[in-house]
């Protein structure tokens, strides 16, 4: 009697069919960011055939392909890149770590903001190019000079929103953790540091942009390699077309350091759930 009334429950039991798995085109939303590129790629291409600015100062796309060929075959386009990406990526770490170090310590403890807090509010106000003359005097115009006022310009940014994200903090996740009982590292580590995380990596994502960026300028203002010394080298001796390779590059490589740290930035906050548009 058991066997048939099992029976009967099973054969009553609704099934529910996989949905059909079938291959689509791209959704609309992953190609809309291409529209912009082309439209003025295609209006760079159209300026240059019908001449509406002089071929000296807008070469056409063609022209600028074979600009960078040349400059990766026969100049030292690949050395100059690699000298400023090891720039940068040493004063993102140097930058990083003292300004989510301080920043942190400065969030825990009111006493070190009020130590620091004049000497780093005085020394912020004034701009990392500021430094660059007397730096280069002390250090030369080499890497370590290029390195440390990028490190300076980055650390605020990583430094402020560290200390904000940890103030911000909400409160009655401090109270519930007092309630449990959690020693202050453990405070520290399961209820602060993660409130803090959103802020600390949207102020690392933006310090990646803001040295490569200054890189081109610290480059042009002293040195003899690297992007921005080729780009002020180029714009000297009216090379437009080599000027355009390497903005062109500064631009592809800034918008793939800028999808990688928001994909490091994506992955640790899958926790985290919100509004996307």
């Amino acid at each position: 009697m058991n066997s048939i009334s099992t029976a009967i429950e099973v054969a009553e039991t609704p099934v529910i069919l996989a949905p059909r798995r079938s291959w689509r085109f791209p959704k609309t939303a992953n190609l809309i960011g291409l529209i912009l590129p082309l439209a003025i790629f295609a209006l760079w291409q159209t300026a240059a055939t019908f001449a509406w600015i002089e071929p000296v100062f807008l070469p056409a796309p063609a022209k600028v392909a074979r600009a960078f060929w040349q400059m990766l075959t026969k100049q030292d386009l690949a050395f100059d890149f690699l000298a400023s990406v090891t720039i940068v990526g040493q004063s993102l770490l140097y930058g990083g770590l003292a300004g989510v170090g301080l920043g942190i310590a400065a969030g825990l403890s009111g006493r070190v903001e009020r130590f620091f807090g004049p000497t780093l509010d005085t020394i912020r106000h004034i701009p990392g190019i500021a430094w660059l003359p007397l730096i280069v005097l002390w250090l030369g115009i080499g890497a370590p000079a290029k390195i440390l006022v990028i490190s300076k310009s980055v650390f605020f940014p990583i430094f402020l929103n560290t200390l904000q994200g940890i103030r911000n903090v909400e409160k009655h996740h401090i109270e519930l953790a007092k309630v449990l009982t959690l020693t202050r590292w453990q405070m520290v580590r399961k209820v602060i540091l993660p409130s803090a995380l959103p802020n600390i990596l949207v102020s690392l994502r933006y310090a990646a942009g803001l040295a490569w960026a200054l890189v081109v300028v610290a480059e042009g203002l002293s040195g003899m390699q690297g992007l921005g010394f080729l780009i002020f080298r180029a714009q000297g001796l009216l090379l437009t077309d080599q000027l355009m390779v390497c903005m062109v590059v500064i631009g592809l490589v800034g918008f793939g350091i800028d999808r990688l740290m928001f994909a490091i930035q994506r992955g640790l906050l899958r926790w985290k759930q919100g509004y996307e548009g």
